[in-house]
């Protein structure tokens, strides 16, 4: 067992914690020193305030992966029509006009699931968390029953618990299916992340090298500066190209993250065109150290906490 999977069942048997308790604890163990969660400055200390003080009730449905996408279509998915999709056998799609990428099919439990209706190459998903994930390159060698022990697993936890980020506690937990998708320039799906406080995208994150379990994060400005940031994976070896369409993804970036004093807003570039990926309201939990630490008080600014109990 892995030990990332070993420190999300412990933090998962800390579950009779509440929520104040358990953010102090965590927090020390990544900072070695507790939160200011009376006066926080640093972005990291405003995330665990905002778990504890922004309670809209709109959020488990933007959490939530497929609910999501009709939040999406609604702010951003009349500006783009995506109908090129081709599935073989899978010919009825839930959803997947605009930015959204097309729902294959949404079930309850695994032994749902009707193999010989999907496509050879897909995507499942559970959409009450951020690690049940399958990829599956070719279904006729697919692991199902490793692929079931994941899934199932991830049915079973309440993905809340792991860091108290609260809009995931009432998530009815499901398995979608989705296109597998790549862009053929780079041979990969690369997420870029952005960040955005009221509506302004200040700054993103490139993940690349996923696909090879050597996961790279470059932090850039929006002039696309690659600015001097780690955070938990190391940078790039290479330099990393500008997407084709970086100015299109600031303009939906702003779209999308229009009324909310933060959330990262990820999305995809795939043959040059956008695709919405997720709304992440708390970047790790907020529970990752910036190195250098300036980075954290520099987040921290842009972060405009609303008054207690206002949201």
């Amino acid at each position: 067992m892995s030990s990332n999977r070993i420190a999300k069942k412990l933090r998962y048997a800390l579950r009779w914690l509440p929520d104040r308790a358990y953010i102090q604890l965590n927090y020390f163990g990544h900072f070695y020193k507790f939160a200011n969660l009376e006066n926080p400055t640093t972005y990291n200390e405003k995330l665990n305030w905002l778990k504890l003080h922004d309670r809209n009730p709109e959020y488990g449905k933007i959490v939530d992966k497929f609910e999501v996408k009709a939040y999406v279509d609604k702010m951003i998915g009349s500006l783009q029509e995506n109908k090129d999709w081709k599935f073989g056998v899978c010919d009825d799609l839930i959803g997947g006009g605009g930015y959204c990428v097309p729902t294959i099919g949404v079930w309850d439990s695994f032994d749902d699931i009707n193999f010989d209706s999907l496509p050879d190459q897909f995507v499942l998903k559970c959409t009450h968390d951020s690690e049940g994930i399958v990829l599956v390159k070719d279904k006729s060698l697919m692991d199902k029953a490793a692929a079931k022990e994941k899934i199932t697993a991830a049915l079973r936890q309440n993905f809340y618990y792991i860091g108290r980020e609260w809009p995931y506690k009432n998530i009815k937990p499901r398995i979608i299916a989705e296109p597998y998708l790549i862009d053929d320039e780079t041979g990969e799906l690369r997420d870029y992340k952005f960040f955005c406080f009221d509506g302004e995208p200040k700054a993103l994150y490139i993940a690349s090298d996923r696909s090879i379990d050597d996961v790279k994060f470059d932090f850039f400005d929006l002039d696309f500066n690659h600015l001097g940031i780690k955070q938990k994976y190391p940078n790039a070896s290479t330099q990393i190209k500008k997407p084709n369409t970086f100015d299109e993804m600031i303009e939906l970036s702003r779209k999308l993250s229009k009324g909310f004093a933060h959330v990262r807003v990820d999305l995809y570039e795939v043959n040059g065109k956008v695709y919405f990926g997720e709304l992440t309201f708390y970047h790790f939990s907020g529970f990752m150290p910036f190195q250098p630490d300036k980075w954290d008080k520099i987040f921290g600014e842009w972060l405009k906490l609303p008054a207690a109990g206002t949201t």
